[in-house]
């Protein structure tokens, strides 16, 4: 199995239905997480010649999650039934 990353953006307002829907697809999902992960909170980002905060705001990414899946059309395959704000961003972990 290889890992993917999966990496939500967007915010939503985090109603009773939208909890229930994230928490279904976390069960439907289950043992494929490797780190089921958590949303973000804000953030600052470094360049080399300075700082800036981030804000979360339509188009942030807003949380993480690791998953093992066979390939990258799997790990999007996993993503049904996942509640998107906005969109998933899909990455392999390579192999060092």
């Amino acid at each position: 199995m290889k890992k993917f990353m999966y990496l939500y953006v967007g915010w939503g307002e985090p109603t009773p239905e939208v909890k229930k829907a994230w928490g279904d697809w976390f069960a439907a999902v289950g043992p494929r997480f490797v780190d089921s992960g958590n949303p973000f909170s804000g953030g600052r980002q470094v360049t080399k010649t300075g700082s800036s905060d981030l804000t979360l705001e339509p188009g942030t990414i807003t949380g993480y999650s690791i998953i093992n899946a066979e390939s990258i059309d799997e790990a999007q395959k996993l993503l049904a039934g996942c509640p998107i704000s906005e969109s998933v961003q899909i990455y392999e972990a390579a192999t060092m």
